[in-house]
């Protein structure tokens, strides 16, 4: 159900807003701000960046005589929104470490205040639209502050717990064999009244042939048997900027796994672990996803083909590789200024993921949701589903 049909407008606000705070609430100050490497951003900056899209895109224009918390905040919380000004460098937001944590939760409760009584008189429907924008980008920003926390900890040498009750990665298939689509003309994208980002619309008709795709999604034991076997060394199995990668990197493994006196443990949200043979594999690049494919003599499925499926599937537990790059739909246009930033400019150099994660906040996943990331990127709760 969607966010604001289930709870209303007020309650589905605040029950975001809290959501984001209850991850955040095992970490020490000194965990909101370090960023050991580009791609991961400080806990601080997505709590800040998240309140900034409210203060931003919904109280500036609609409330008259708003007073922004602080002028600088536009500055140093603005992510990639070209119209709205200048921000700091995406490699810089560890270095911010004024304004402080406490600060940043100071600035939270006082746009959540400005929230609340703005949104117990509005009706308007494109800043209700607007909202709710808000709110599922927030949760996109929640399912990033767990990837980004635990990449966080798990280069700490200490590899330290961040919650003793959430592994995260102990996930098991509850099906196995393949499911049969039969070839035809299927319809593909978001339709009707519920939420979706722009990238779902234009719906349009595909034609697919005839495939079957795993029930299940990839296991660890199964992927061992590829590095056994291997896989991080046969170059036949590589796409040529994959086999680079690979070398380049020297990958040997999922991201988080060690070997410890011959015995394969990983890194997961509570502790370092032995690896769960059955457990359902995951931090894994589209490189690797294609190459353990080649090795299996499959391939990975297309994102029609996901989509057409998935209504017989089990999914969610990871986000999972496809085969088709991030491209817009027919008909795709984009809004007009930093709203129409969201999606359509990172339509390049990306492959589609589709389904949600364990990671994923709940109300936030659907059958049609296109996730993109780069093909060398692993640190979210990437897996695996084999298609033929």
């Amino acid at each position: 159900m969607q966010l604001m049909e289930a709870t209303g407008i007020r309650e589905a606000f605040h029950n975001v807003r809290k959501h984001s705070e209850h991850i955040c609430a095992p970490l020490e100050t000194e965990d909101y701000v370090p960023q050991p490497v580009a791609f991961v951003s400080p806990p601080k900056w997505h709590l800040a960046h998240s309140t900034w899209f409210f203060e931003t895109f919904i109280l500036k224009p609609n409330v008259p005589g708003y007073r922004v918390y602080d002028p600088d905040f536009n500055y140093l919380f603005n992510s990639y929104y070209n119209n709205v000004g200048e921000r700091t460098l995406r490699t810089d937001r560890g270095n911010v470490t004024r304004p402080t944590t406490k600060a940043v939760y100071a600035y939270r409760r006082y746009v959540d205040e400005q929230m609340d009584a703005f949104l117990e008189e509005l009706s308007d429907p494109e800043i209700l639209a607007l909202v709710e924008l808000g709110l599922h980008h927030e949760q996109q920003h929640q399912e990033l502050l767990i990837t980004d926390i635990k990449y966080i900890l798990g280069h700490n040498p200490l590899f330290p717990v961040y919650r003793a009750e959430q592994n995260m990665v102990d996930g098991r298939n509850t099906e196995t064999g393949f499911l049969t689509i039969p070839e035809g003309i299927y319809d593909i994208g978001h339709q009707g009244e519920g939420f979706c980002f722009d990238n779902e619309l234009g719906r349009h008709k595909v034609y697919l042939h005839a495939f079957e795709i795993a029930k299940g999604l990839v296991t660890n034991s199964e992927f061992i048997e590829f590095m056994e076997a291997g896989g991080y060394q046969d170059f036949n199995l590589w796409l040529d900027e994959g086999w680079s990668w690979v070398n380049q990197n020297q990958v040997s493994a999922p991201m988080y796994w060690h070997l410890t006196d011959g015995e394969w443990h990983y890194f997961t949200l509570n502790g370092l672990q032995k690896v769960e043979p059955d457990a359902i594999l995951s931090h894994i690049s589209f490189f690797e996803a294609a190459a353990f494919a080649q090795w299996k003599g499959m391939r990975l499925p297309t994102e029609f083909e996901w989509e057409i499926a998935s209504a017989n599937l089990d999914w969610g537990q990871r986000w999972e590789w496809t085969n088709s790059a991030y491209l817009p739909y027919p008909g795709f246009s984009k809004a007009p200024g930093a709203v129409g930033e969201y999606n359509g400019k990172f339509m390049v150099n990306q492959m589609v993921l589709r389904g949600a994660s364990v990671a994923t906040s709940p109300g936030h996943a659907r059958k049609t949701y296109r996730n993109f990331f780069h093909t060398h990127e692993r640190w979210q709760y990437t897996g695996i589903r084999l298609a033929r």
